[in-house]
């Protein structure tokens, strides 16, 4: 089991792994031998989640979530499999911990009269800049 937080724990065989050939530095190993990795999560049908925690999760995937619910990370950081393995995973259990954080609701405020007066005379300021760039007649430049 993974634990994310006191209330949610993954099961390991919720987890799917591919080994693919990574791109990048690594010499004739890279290759040969497939570090880079490919962890699978199926965020829509995992009994680990509750409902608001998936929804949320569902939208901070964005485009690494599959139409079928499967969210996907690649991980080809490292040169070695291991550490690769280790960031996808580490990478999954940020996200999930990220979508368990309830979002506190914004209470629309109204500008201050300070900020109001500040805005007004900054505008006032502008017109004026402006005005004076304009050429008066009789003066040449």
């Amino acid at each position: 089991m993974i634990r994310i937080n006191p209330l949610i724990e993954l099961d390991e065989r919720e987890i799917q792994e591919d080994f693919v050939r990574a791109s990048g530095p690594g010499g004739q190993n890279v290759n040969k031998v497939s570090t880079a990795v490919q962890l699978r999560f199926d965020v829509a049908h995992s009994s680990s989640l509750p409902e608001p925690v998936r929804a949320r999760l569902a939208v901070l995937a964005g485009r690494r979530l599959t139409r079928e619910g499967v969210l996907i990370i690649e991980a080809e950081r490292y040169r070695s499999q291991r550490r690769n393995r280790d960031d996808a995973l580490e990478r999954l259990i940020e996200l999930i911990r990220e979508a368990c954080e309830v979002d506190k609701p914004r209470r629309p405020t109204r500008p201050t009269l300070a900020s109001k007066k500040r805005r007004l005379e900054n505008k006032q300021r502008q017109g004026v800049t402006k005005k004076l760039r304009t050429l008066k007649p009789g003066h040449d430049n």
